[in-house]
């Protein structure tokens, strides 16, 4: 059974960081792109930051290109959205998803205010 555990996340003032963490168990995760995602309340999930299996190719969101990174550590079967420069519009429950696969993680809240 796939399951991606998600930890980090929290309130955050405009101009901070923040880093998501999403662990996967019960797939080959070195074969598996990954990806985060983000939504808004009455709105559709958004797809932030997407990474190969292998952490050679990243593709971002305009809105975040710049600000946010993600990464991946396969030994660990961990990917990672470091958030930078967060602003009020980055606002949203933040999950992860593995490529193919329908199961998200469970879901981080990011809030951005001051």
């Amino acid at each position: 059974q796939v399951q991606l555990v998600q930890s980090g996340g929290g309130l955050v003032q405009p101009g901070g960081s923040l880093r998501l963490s999403c662990t996967a168990s019960g797939l080959r995760f070195n074969t598996t792109d990954m990806a985060w995602y983000r939504q808004t309340p009455g709105n559709e999930r958004e797809r932030v930051a997407g990474i190969d299996n292998l952490g050679d190719l990243r593709n971002y969101a305009p809105s975040v290109r710049g600000r946010f990174t993600i990464s991946r550590d396969n030994a660990k079967m961990t990917v990672y959205l470091q958030m930078d420069n967060l602003q009020p519009e980055d606002t949203a429950v933040y999950y992860c998803r593995a490529a193919g696969i329908p199961v998200w993680g469970q879901g981080t809240q990011v809030t951005v205010s001051s």
